[in-house]
């Protein structure tokens, strides 16, 4: 069982709606022109597992000695400390070979509450096992990634945060263009305000390869 601090639309945002949709495709809902059903659910395999969602506090196993119950009052006090704030506007961009919404200009606020959330979890943190490392390793790290990756468990935290909002997995060159096209179309139009960063969310994943689901919503102090 892994556990991860995110955040997640809430459920009277449009964006969550959306994202129900296009994560979790149904028979024969065209919900974006040039992509087929067989072709979304293909795209959007990685994506689904997780939800549309921004880390906070990257998926970890609980550390000996640590429940549940003890993570979920920490993260309530965490929470009940910290006042909620506007995120910018979100956009559509390429982060390597995969599409995410990302805000349009920097949050200083957001970047706080990441690297916060990052280390005031970690003593909830079991240290990753030596294939988990391997399987970082492979995919390709600068040496202060490497260094992140052994301190904290994931390689793109604090200084190599990047708040994002996957939207599919790794696409071909062709596909890219295609997507991000339709893409752009259907998000563009709940994306245009600023949206309030009110609550943190704990998610689990309850076995190896099974969909993280939400477990709670934490309210933050009303700004």
């Amino acid at each position: 069982m892994r556990y991860a601090v995110y955040y997640a639309p809430r459920p009277d945002d449009p964006l969550h709606a959306f994202a129900r949709r296009w994560l979790r495709p149904e028979p024969d809902d065209v919900i974006a022109r040039n992509i087929d059903d067989a072709t979304r659910r293909h795209i959007t395999a990685e994506p689904r597992r997780y939800g549309v969602h921004g880390t906070l506090k990257p998926p970890f196993a609980l550390a000996q000695g640590c429940s549940e119950a003890m993570l979920t009052d920490a993260i309530s006090a965490f929470a009940a400390s910290r006042r909620s704030f506007l995120l910018p506007p979100l956009g559509l961009a390429r982060i390597g070979r995969f599409l995410a919404l990302v805000p349009r200009r920097p949050c200083g606020r957001l970047r706080a509450l990441a690297d916060d959330c990052v280390r005031a979890f970690d003593a909830f943190r079991a240290p990753p096992a030596a294939a988990e490392l391997e399987r970082r390793r492979a995919g390709g790290l600068t040496a202060r990634q490497d260094a992140l990756l052994v301190e904290w468990g994931y390689p793109y935290v604090l200084d190599e945060f990047r708040f994002h909002l996957t939207l599919t997995g790794s696409l071909a060159p062709d596909e890219l263009r295609i997507v991000e096209t339709a893409l752009r179309d259907l998000v563009e139009p709940m994306c245009r305000g600023p949206r309030l960063v009110s609550d943190l969310c704990l998610f689990v994943e309850p076995a190896p390869g099974e969909d993280f689901r939400l477990l709670r919503r934490f309210p933050l102090r009303p700004a």
